[in-house]
This record gives structure tokens, sequence and C-alpha cells, in this order.
């Protein structure tokens, strides 16, 4: 026994983590340890099976088997009805390595991050006291339906696989606060995610969205917000500088605000081309003018009476910032952009 002496980090946790093992062995842990032992961490080893005799640690609450080379998980391990915990990111699992009976244990935060899964195995799915799920880093094409069965789920993450939709059936899970879905291959969101009550976080960056349902804004408890590296805002929101405009510039401004009278007689040829290319603010509140420089100015407007879509501006200077419309708006428009709050619009656009 007093070789893992050195490794408790407390009473009841047995630190056995990178001792380069390629084995479990009990041979010198007590019965008395073993039952005492709540937390068992055999992290960064080269473990390639989780050994049945890992259900000897029959008080076991949490496990940490990760960073190792483990491609099965042992029956017993079913055995442990005490473990709410199970962390095992960074292995070599796929669908065939989880028990037969994984869905009946009693875990509330399961981690299967950087593994192999193609699909979300059906025993997770079953695991009805779940409160947080994590699948990030793997193979996964799809979200099953089923996922809706998972209805203690909290946290739900599946950033960085490959997936293409959102289930509505997301929806359906009442208590879900943080949804990680960035870095994947997501093109549009349901309106039913409307009905996430729940929902605070909605992490969706680095995928291939170009819109947004205008029913995300219903969310009312959403605090975070992620979008960068999507088409929605890397097409609108990129390189959004401001360079001031030149001398001549200027010149032109003042001559086509102001309807200055000229005389195509008095001035160059290349000139009168110039002033030829003025642009109006789109704003209505302003007469001004541009040319070369502009502010580029991102707005939601309503499209087809389903969706908030986000349509470039350009206005003449940084202070020219009021409301401004590219064409007529909807009843229903008006009335929600008076209904939600100027910052709350600043997070579904930005992140």
């Amino acid at each position: 026994m007093e070789v893992f002496d050195g490794m408790d980090r407390g009473e009841n946790i047995l630190d056995l983590s990178r001792l380069n093992m390629d084995n479990l062995s009990l041979d010198n842990i007590s019965e008395e340890r073993r039952k005492d032992t709540k937390q068992l961490y055999l992290a960064y080893n080269r473990l390639t099976v989780l050994p049945d005799h890992v259900s000897l640690f029959a008080n076991l609450e949490f496990i940490d088997i990760s960073n190792n080379e483990i491609s099965v998980l042992c029956e017993d391990l079913t055995r442990l009805n005490k473990l709410k915990t199970l962390i095992a990111k960074n292995n070599r699992l796929d669908e065939s390595s989880l028990p037969k009976d994984f869905g009946s244990m009693q875990l509330e935060v399961l981690n299967l991050s950087g593994n192999r899964f193609v699909q979300l195995p059906n025993q997770c799915l079953k695991l009805e006291r779940l409160k947080s799920l994590s699948v990030g880093g793997n193979r996964l094409k799809a979200i099953p339906a089923e996922i809706e069965h998972l209805t203690s789920l909290e946290l739900l993450y599946l950033g960085g696989n490959l997936i293409t939709d959102i289930p509505p059936e997301l929806a359906s899970l009442p208590n879900l606060s943080y949804l990680v879905l960035c870095d994947n291959r997501i093109q549009s969101v349901p309106p039913q995610l409307a009905r996430m009550y729940s929902l605070r976080s909605l992490s969706l960056h680095n995928n291939l969205l170009t819109y947004l349902p205008r029913e995300i804004l219903s969310l009312v408890r959403l605090q975070e917000l992620s979008l960068r590296g999507n088409p929605l805002v890397v097409r609108f929101v990129k390189d959004m500088t401001y360079d001031p405009p030149s001398l001549l510039e200027l010149a032109g401004r003042t001559i086509k605000s102001r309807n200055l009278e000229y005389s195509r007689l008095e001035l160059p040829s290349h000139l009168l081309l110039y002033l030829d290319l003025a642009s109006k603010c789109p704003n209505p509140k302003c007469a001004g003018v541009y040319f070369d420089s502009c502010v580029r100015h991102i707005k939601f407007v309503d499209f087809c009476g389903k969706y908030r879509l986000p349509l470039m501006h350009y206005l003449c200077s940084p202070e020219c910032t009021s409301p401004c419309s590219s064409g007529p708006q909807s009843d229903a428009d008006s009335e929600d952009e008076n209904s939600v709050p100027a910052d709350r619009l600043q997070r579904v656009l930005l992140g």
C-alpha cells in the first residue's frame, strides 16, 4: 500500500495518474482503501482497457480515465451504483466500446470528448439523470432526435464534430442552460430553439450560418451568443474599419450636401466625374453623401416575415448611427425593434 501513499490527494481520493501504467493492479491497494475511495484518477497512463476489477471500488463516485489508449470500458463498470462522474476524454472509444447496460447507470456527468464516436451511442441517450454531456472533438455527423430523452441535461457540449443540422428536439430539454455546437458544419438554426427557456449560453462560432431565425430573440435568459467565424458575421463584420475622408472627398461632400452650383466649364473632367459618383447616406435623418469613405453598419431587418436577416448599410460617418432603412419594413419588424433591448441585438450579432 505504501507504493500509493504519495499519490493520495485526500482521504477519499486515490490518484494513480501519470504512472505510465499499462494495466491496473490492485495488489498494493488494501480492501479498506478500495472501500474508502470515492474519487479515482487514472489519467495519463497507457491503459488500453478499463479492467473489470475497477468495480471493487464499490463506493466510487468519480473516475477520470482521460488521456489513455482505452478502446473498451468493462461490463463491470455498470456495477458502480454510486458513480456520478465519468471522465473518459482523449481515448480510443467508439460506439462499440460501452457496456451493454451503460444506460442504466446513475451518471450525472459524462465526458467522452476527443474519442472516435461517429454517432452518439444509444446507451448514452438512456442516462436519465445526466446533467452534463460532452462529446466534443469526435466524428459525430448528427444529433439524434432521441436526445430529447435526456430531460435532466443542463450542459451539452458537441463542439468540434461534423454536425450539419440542429434537431428541433433539443427544444424539449427543459433544463438545458449551456449548448455548445461550435466548430461544426451547421448551416441553420431551427426556430424551435426559441422554446429553450432555460438557455443562457449558445456557442455557434465557426459554422456555416448565413442567417438566424428571428425567434431567437425570444430567448429571454440568453446571456451569451457566440457567432464569430460564420458567413453571417464574416461577410458583414470583417474589416469594419472607417477610413477618414480625404480633402477631396470633404470638398465633394460640401458641394453636394449644400447643393452648391458649379459649371461644367469651370471644373476638370475628372472632378466632374468624381462628383457624379456621390452616394446618398441611407439614413433618412441625414442629408449627407459619401464617395470612398463610409461606415459599414449592420442592421437586422424583417425578411419574408420569418427571419431577421443581417444586412449591410453604408453610412456617411461614424456619427450617423441612428436607425436607417433599406426599404419598407413590416409592422412586426418595427414592433420587434421597439421591444427588444439594443444590447440583446448586439449580442445576437457579435456573440
